[in-house]
């Protein structure tokens, strides 16, 4: 299977060095040419993950993403959400016939509040039975310096799903596979909302015991709001069945891709996400915070787009509605986590 790679930013890089790893060759797009050029002749990505080097003898370096997806049976997306529809919207309407799509996003498009999979259908016909996702809990950062890491593989189909995670399998990668495509998507939204929360209670100066009440207030409304969108699997330590392809119980929200990556992004410092919200708790404004970080921090966005999905959905979730007013309405970070205080149990 051909892989094509979409986007150069850290997720997209620690992705292509797994691949690449397995000596399987990749088709890498990249957005600028001086990137290209740049990994063509010194091995590496100068912006991102730099000291990750690669042979790129496996590599087919492009700015021209159509040329990327043509040449490719299996596209990955790892572009941020914030970029998507400029990327996409350069993407011939037919260039995705035929092709498995592997979506690395861990956000809604902003502005339609769609996910991936919604759009690519609305605009390119791309059927659910081609379009997967790969989760975590795993760090761009942790996977450049090799230290176990997971990944979590989902699509509606168990045996492609468990095909095309075999080719992200390493001696530092371990990968488990579900069919929660909506779930593991939503989750991975809401788990970096609620990062930046645990970031700005810790840029105001909130201790261990706090946050660790916070967090798990976070999972209980994140299974809160996922029961509203129909997903199953939500209550703690029970399994409906047994996965047909690993023979491991099927996961739920407290499992790896759920409640772990809620943690590690909530905990990490690596976590972009806890890095902006701790800059918002100490008093910078977002647009300065953006500027210092120079990164996307998918749960700015984010938390809009949940904001106005909830208006339909309709679940509780003072947590998530708290960090929008903080960065959308500019509500103090004080007085919105002591209306949090308040809520938690």
């Amino acid at each position: 299977m051909k892989f094509g790679i979409i986007g150069a930013g850290s997720w997209a890089t620690a992705l292509v060095k797994i691949l690449t790893d397995n000596k399987i060759p990749v088709n890498w797009w990249v957005r600028k040419e001086e990137v290209a050029e740049h990994l063509a002749k010194r091995h590496h990505n100068p912006t991102h993950l730099s000291s990750v080097y690669f042979d790129t003898a496996l590599l087919t370096l492009s700015i021209d993403i159509n040329a990327t997806i043509a040449s490719s049976d299996c596209v990955v997306i790892g572009v941020p959400s914030a970029y998507l529809l400029d990327v996409l919207g350069t993407v011939h309407p037919t260039v995705f016939e035929g092709k498995k799509i592997i979506s690395a996003v861990k956000g809604i498009l902003p502005g339609i509040n769609i996910l991936l999979n919604d759009y690519l259908k609305q605009q390119f016909n791309v059927s659910s039975s081609n379009y997967f996702t790969v989760m975590g809990p795993c760090h761009a950062e942790e996977v450049a310096s090799e230290k176990l890491s997971y990944l979590t593989f989902s699509g509606n189909k168990e045996e492609e799903v468990a095909e095309i995670a075999k080719y992200f399998r390493t001696y530092y990668i371990n990968t488990a596979t579900n069919n929660d495509l909506i779930g593991v998507q939503y989750a991975a939204v809401l788990k970096n909302i609620y990062a930046l929360g645990s970031g700005i209670a810790h840029g105001l100066e909130y201790g261990d015991n706090f946050l660790s009440v916070l967090i798990s207030n976070a999972a209980d409304e994140m299974a809160g709001f996922l029961q509203k969108v129909g997903i199953r699997n939500i209550e703690v330590g029970m399994h409906e069945s047994e996965n047909p392809i690993s023979h491991k119980k099927v996961a739920n929200y407290a499992t790896s891709v759920y409640l772990g990556d809620l943690l590690v992004t909530c905990y990490s410092l690596h976590s972009r996400n806890r890095t902006f919200g701790n800059m918002i708790g100490k008093g910078y404004s977002v647009i300065s915070a953006q500027l210092e970080m120079n990164m996307v921090a998918e749960g700015y966005n984010a938390s809009k787009c949940i904001y106005y999905i909830n208006k339909e959905v309709g679940a509780e979730m003072p947590i998530a509605e708290t960090v929008y007013k903080i960065l959308w309405e500019q509500l103090p970070a004080r007085k919105g986590f002591r209306f949090i205080e308040e809520k938690l149990l």
